[in-house]
C-alpha cells in the first residue's frame, strides 16, 4: 500500500489559508509514516579481495619487465601478423557484438540521466461529441459540439534521496563494464589470431622437415638400388627404402591438409570466408622479446586485465543498485504544473474563461507493501555478493593464468636446450651412419635407426620452439595484451574497506 498526496487537482488550486493549514500536517504525516517501511537489518558482509591477500611472491617474482604494449605483435618481426590482427579487429563479428552491447549500455546512460532534469510535454486534441439530453438541458443537450483542448505540462522529480542519481551511476558502471568487455574481446581475438598464425608457422616448419626427410630417404633409396644392382644388398633393403620414401611422402600430404585447415581457421578469425585464409603467405615469425615479469604485477594486474576491470565495474553497478533500492523506502516528491485551454466550440477556445491551470507537489510514500521493498533490497544485496564473488574468481584465475604461463615458459626453455643438444648429436650420428652406408661399411638398418632418432629430435626441437612462442603469446594475453584501464578511461574505484560499501 502506498500513499500519494497532492495539494492540487487539475483545474483547481487550494486557497492560501487551506494550504497554510495543510502543509504542517502533511509534513508531520510524512515523518510519522516514514518509519512504517524500513531496511533495518538488511546488509552484506562480503568484501572485494585485494591481490595482496594472495600469496604470489614465489610464483610471480618482480623481474623488472614491461607490460605488453598495444603493438606487441611487432616483437615477432612478421609484418603480416600485425596486418592480420588489425584486419581481425576491424571485421570480426565477435568484436562487433561486443561493440553493439556497449552502444546499448550507452543508450541506458542517456536515458537515466534524463530523469535528473525537468520533463515537459504538450498535447492538442479535438473531439466531436453529442451531449446527452439527460445530462444537459437544451440547447446543449441533444446537439453536436466540438471539444477543443490544448495542454502544456511539466514535472520534476526532486530526487531528494538520490534514487535517480544512483540509477545514473549504475548505468554508467554498466557502460564501463561493457566497454571493458569490448576490450577483452579485442585482446582475446588478437592473441587468438597470433596463436593460430603461430600454429600455421609450426606446420610449415614440420612440413619442411618432412620434405627434407623425403629427399634424404629418396637418396638412400638410390643408394639401395645401386647396391642391389651391384649384388651388395638384397631386394628387402631396396623395398624397405622405397617404403620409407612413401611413408615420408604421406607425412608431407598430412601436413599439407593440416595447413589448409589452419588457413580456414584464420579466415574465420578475420571475419572473412575460408578463401581469405588461402591468401595468407607463409609466416616468417621471429623469436620475440625476452620474458620478464613487471614489478608489482599482482596489484597492477587490476588495471591491465580488461576482464578484471569489467568484473569490478559490475560490482560497482550492483552497489548502485543497492543505493537505488534503499531510496525506494523514502518519499518521492514530484513537482508538477500544467497550463492549457479547454472549450466546447472553436470560438470559445481562445477566451480567458477557457484556461485551466494546475500546480503543486505530489508525494509518494510507501506505508505498507507486504515486504516487497525489503525483498527487493535483499535481492540487490545478493547481486552484490554474486558480483563480488565473480570479481574474486576472475582475479584468482588471472593470477593463476600468469603464473601458469610463466612456469610453462621456464619449463619449455629447459626442455628446448636439451632438445637442441639431442638434435645436434642425433644429426651427427645420422651423418656418420649414412656415410658408412654409402661406403658399404654399415647396413641400411643402422642408417634407418639413426634417421628415426634424428627425425624425432628435429621434430621435438621444432615443436618446443613453436610451443615456446605460443606460450609467450598466451602470457601476453594473461597480462592484458596491452590494455591499460587508465589510458582507456576505465579506471575502477578503489576496493572498498571492510563493510563500507555493504551496510
Amino acid at each position: 500500500m502506498t500513499l500519494t498526496m497532492t495539494n492540487a487537482k487539475r483545474g483547481f488550486a487550494s486557497p492560501p489559508s487551506v494550504r497554510r493549514a495543510v502543509t504542517p500536517a502533511l509534513a508531520a504525516l510524512v515523518l510519522a509514516l516514514g518509519g512504517c517501511v524500513n531496511y533495518g537489518g538488511i546488509h552484506s558482509d562480503r568484501q572485494i579481495t585485494t591481490p595482496d591477500q594472495y600469496a604470489t611472491a614465489n610464483s610471480l617474482p618482480a623481474q623488472g619487465g614491461q607490460w605488453p604494449s598495444t603493438a606487441w605483435t611487432d616483437q615477432f618481426g612478421d609484418p603480416q601478423l600485425t596486418q592480420l590482427v588489425a584486419e581481425a579487429l576491424q571485421g570480426s563479428p565477435t568484436v562487433a557484438q561486443a561493440k553493439a552491447r556497449l552502444d546499448k549500455a550507452s543508450s541506458y546512460v542517456a536515458a537515466s540521466r534524463a530523469t535528473l532534469y525537468p520533463q515537459a510535454d504538450g498535447s492538442v486534441s479535438a473531439t466531436r461529441l453529442r451531449l446527452s439530453e439527460n445530462l444537459a438541458p437544451p440547447p446543449f443537450g441533444g446537439n453536436w459540439y466540438s471539444d477543443f483542448s490544448t495542454l502544456a505540462s511539466a514535472s520534476w522529480d526532486l530526487d531528494l534521496w538520490g534514487k535517480n542519481r544512483a540509477r545514473v551511476a549504475q548505468s554508467v558502471s554498466q557502460q564501463k563494464a561493457a566497454d571493458a568487455d569490448l576490450q577483452q574481446a579485442r585482446v582475446t581475438l588478437a592473441t587468438s589470431v597470433a596463436r593460430t598464425y603461430n600454429r600455421l608457422a609450426q606446420l610449415y616448419a614440420l612440413r619442411e622437415i618432412a620434405s627434407n626427410e623425403v629427399d634424404d630417404r629418396t637418396a638412400m633409396g638410390r643408394i639401395a638400388d645401386d647396391r642391389v644392382a651391384a649384388g651388395l644388398d638384397t631386394n628387402v633393403d631396396q623395398q624397405t627404402a622405397r617404403g620409407n620414401v612413401a611413408t615420408s611422402r604421406a607425412s608431407l600430404s598430412q601436413y599439407d591438409g593440416e595447413i589448409e585447415v589452419v588457413r580456414y581457421q584464420l579466415g574465420a578469425l578475420l571475419g572473412e570466408g575460408p578463401d581469405r585464409g588461402l591468401k595468407i603467405a607463409q609466416p616468417t615469425l621471429g623469436i620475440g622479446a625476452s620474458v620478464a615479469l613487471p614489478d608489482t604485477l599482482p596489484a597492477d594486474l587490476l588495471a591491465r586485465r580488461p576482464d578484471i576491470v569489467a568484473a569490478r565495474w559490475q560490482v560497482e553497478a550492483a552497489l548502485q543498485d543497492v543505493k537505488e533500492a534503499k531510496a525506494e523506502f523514502f518519499p518521492d516528491v514530484n513537482l508538477s504544473a500544467s497550463l492549457g485551454l479547454d472549450a466546447l466550440g472553436w470560438g470559445r477556445l481562445l477566451k480567458a474563461s477557457s484556461r485551466q491551470l494546475s500546480v503543486g507537489p505530489a508525494i509518494h510514500l510507501p506505508i505498507f507493501d507486504a515486504g516487497a521493498l525489503r525483498a527487493q533490497l535483499k535481492g540487490r544485496y545478493a547481486d552484490v555478493d554474486a558480483d563480488v564473488a565473480n570479481y574474486d574468481q576472475t582475479l584468482v584465475n588471472a593470477l593463476s593464468e600468469v603464473a601458469t604461463q610463466v612456469s610453462k615458459i621456464r619449463s619449455t626453455d629447459r626442455q628446448l636446450a636439451d632438445a637442441r643438444q639431442a638434435q645436434a648429436a642425433s644429426t651427427r650420428a645420422y651423418d656418420l651412419a649414412f656415410g658408412n652406408y654409402k661406403a658399404g661399411l654399415a647396413p641400411q638398418l643402422l642408417v634407418l635407426q639413426a634417421d628415426e632418432t634424428r627425425l624425432a629430435a628435429v621434430q621435438s626441437a621444432t615443436n618446443l620452439a613453436m610451443q615456446r612462442r605460443d606460450q609467450q603469446m598466451a602470457l601476453i594475453h594473461a597480462l592484458g595484451g596491452g590494455f591499460d584501464a587508465q589510458a582507456e578511461g576505465l579506471a575502477t574505484p578503489e576496493a572498498s574497506p571492510p563493510g563500507a560499501a555493504h551496510h
